[in-house]
């Protein structure tokens, strides 16, 4: 150990979402942080954020390209359903801009910014964790320089094919993963037919994918098209081809292209019982069925954020599991009500079919919006969830019609 080597409190390894966020909090109280973030890289999403993220986590409404006043559910059999937003809207960001805008926000409140790539995980002889990376530079022409830096604790928010949960918990089993595919557009200037700028349009239909869904989300001047898949023989990029031809957008300009795992399932730890803890993807934190994960990634974030603030002003390592047992007291349950939706509803065209009959509902729709707009369970109308159950029975036991 070299004694005028960097030391921080924390290093935050990922500046996604959650990465970013727990670097704004912990800086913010006066700790020392490094934020390390790979360059050039932007993960597909479709972009979407509910007013809850955007009340908790003070998001300026200039970073908003689109609000989505509404949604359209599109079945196998091409049917639709629109799903009016009442009394609100879902933001729409474009996911290079907004993640840079959280990053320079954590830069604000006093966080040490570095581009580099994360190598390994070790300790120095007096048990202190060491961050080894490749720097890549402030220009990124340079070639890269190998660097470490010593760390009282890190945050691993860098994505669901973890580094930092391979080197520091090693006896870890992987999480299984999806893989989501997207072309970023140019809103073309001669709209099709039936465009909405503020409606976001999600497909259910096997042909766009076997397990998941595919979807065209409007970004003002751009469009996210795509969609996921657990079957790695699948094609996505055709049926993303197929669903551009569907929406009458197979001639607009296409602008990038980008794919990413996703992970399918909260991990069962998140920290090593030590010094390291993880957010976000990596910490396994995307929602089933809808494939939501900004809003949990940051939530994820400020919890391991707090989680380590705790570690560092004294208390027992075991504090750092309180950020997944916190997550999943507040998540838990719509994580696994959302997993038992999707393993049925998604696993067939004919079950799709009746998935998409069932949202014509008023009653599903209102609970489905509250639920996702808040994040949590709407409760407010429990005759609501009596009528809802009922219904679903008699599209499970097929004596509703299609």
């Amino acid at each position: 150990m070299n004694a005028s080597e960097e030391i921080f409190d924390v290093v935050v390894v990922g500046g996604g979402p959650a990465g970013a966020t727990a670097a704004r909090q912990l800086a913010s109280r006066g700790h020392s942080v490094l934020l390390l973030d790979r360059a050039g890289r932007t993960k597909p999403c479709g972009g979407a954020i509910p007013p809850r993220l955007i009340q908790d986590f003070e998001i300026p409404d200039e970073l908003l390209v689109a609000k989505a006043r509404s949604a359209r559910m599109v079945a196998p059999s091409a049917k639709c359903v629109d799903i009016p937003i009442d009394n609100g809207f879902v933001g729409m960001v474009d996911r290079d801009v907004f993640d840079e805008w959280l990053r320079a926000r954590a830069e604000r409140h006093g966080a040490v910014r570095r581009i580099g790539a994360f190598e390994r995980f070790t300790r120095d002889a007096d048990g202190v964790g060491v961050v080894h990376y490749q720097s890549q530079g402030s220009d990124r022409k340079s070639p890269p320089q190998s660097a470490r830096v010593r760390a009282r604790s890190v945050i691993g928010a860098d994505g669901a094919r973890s580094r930092v949960a391979e080197q520091a918990m090693p006896e870890l089993p992987r999480n299984d993963c999806v893989f989501a595919y997207h072309e970023i557009v140019k809103t073309p200037a001669a709209l099709p037919a039936g465009y909405d700028g503020s409606r976001c349009d999600v497909y259910y239909q096997g042909a766009l994918s076997p397990d998941f869904y595919g979807w065209v989300f409007p970004h003002g001047d751009t469009l996210s098209i795509g969609t996921g898949t657990a079957d790695k023989g699948f094609s996505m990029r055709s049926a993303v081809a197929v669903l551009r031809a569907a929406a009458g957008l197979a001639g607009a300009q296409t602008l990038r292209r980008e794919g990413a795992p996703l992970p399918m399932r909260p991990l069962r730890r998140w920290d090593n019982g030590r010094d390291v803890v993880l957010a976000g993807d990596a910490a396994g934190v995307v929602a089933p069925a809808s494939g939501e994960g900004i809003y949990y990634a940051m939530v994820g974030g400020q919890l391991a954020a707090e989680a380590v603030e705790a570690l560092l002003n004294g208390a027992d390592a075991r504090c750092l599991g309180q950020a997944r047992k916190r997550f999943m007291k507040a998540h838990g349950t719509v994580f696994r009500v959302l997993g038992v939706m999707q393993w049925f509803w998604y696993s067939s065209d004919r079950r799709r079919e009746r998935f998409v009959k069932i949202c014509e509902d008023r009653d599903v729709q209102q609970l489905t919006f509250e639920s996702y707009m808040n994040k949590q369970l709407a409760r407010k109308k429990p005759m609501a969830h009596v009528r809802i159950f009922f219904k679903d029975m008699a599209h499970l036991l097929g004596l509703a019609r299609v």
